[in-house]
């Protein structure tokens, strides 16, 4: 199943924030919309949709079991009624980067920069869901796609600097950062 996020001029997130934090941007949208499809060859309706980025939930790499079992046992569900902020952030990585083995990019990811042992404090109020894009041909590597409550927003800014501080995101070549909010859903 791939996931589409499409930027246009509707969509269930209003786009707050659009920032091309390195690399090339993407064209500014007021809203951003989420696909779920069997199929990456969806459309693009110039009239609706500017760009759209898809990706795949793929099984976790760079993660020991240890790890992967702490991550599951605290990571909250995306699509919380509460969580109405959230954010994009698309990020291509170096050829630097995918010319390391996988241990050594295990080394720089977890080792040297903690990006799992140092984000495991902002879980469970900050869900998180990685699409890996790379092997799909799309302009980037990685979608993250972050959800949080308003109150977790400072939060959330602490996670994001402290992330493009380590040692691993002097691989990034290209990131945008697109913040969102939608009105707050009625639980169920």
């Amino acid at each position: 199943m791939f996931t589409i996020f499409r930027g246009g001029q509707s969509g269930a997130w209003r786009v707050t924030k659009f920032v091309p934090v390195k690399g090339a941007t993407l064209v500014r949208t007021p809203a951003l919309s989420t696909v779920y499809s069997a199929s990456i060859a969806l459309p693009i309706l110039p009239a609706l949709t500017s760009w759209r980025l898809a990706g795949v939930a793929s099984h976790v790499r760079y993660t020991e079991r240890p790890e992967k079992d702490q991550l599951a046992s605290v990571q909250a569900k995306l699509g919380r009624p509460e969580a109405t902020c959230a954010a994009l952030i698309p990020i291509k990585k170096s050829a630097a980067w995918w010319d390391l083995t996988q241990e050594e990019r295990r080394q720089i990811f977890e080792d040297k920069s903690q990006h799992i042992a140092a984000s495991m404090k902002y879980l469970p109020a900050i869900a998180r869901q990685l699409y890996h894009s790379r092997d799909l041909g799309e302009p980037f590597d990685f979608l993250t796609w972050f959800e949080y409550e308003p109150a977790q927003a400072e939060a959330f800014e602490e996670l994001v600097g402290m992330l493009r501080a380590t040692e691993e995101w002097n691989y990034v070549d290209r990131e945008m950062d697109i913040r969102v909010e939608r009105e707050r859903l009625d639980a169920d």
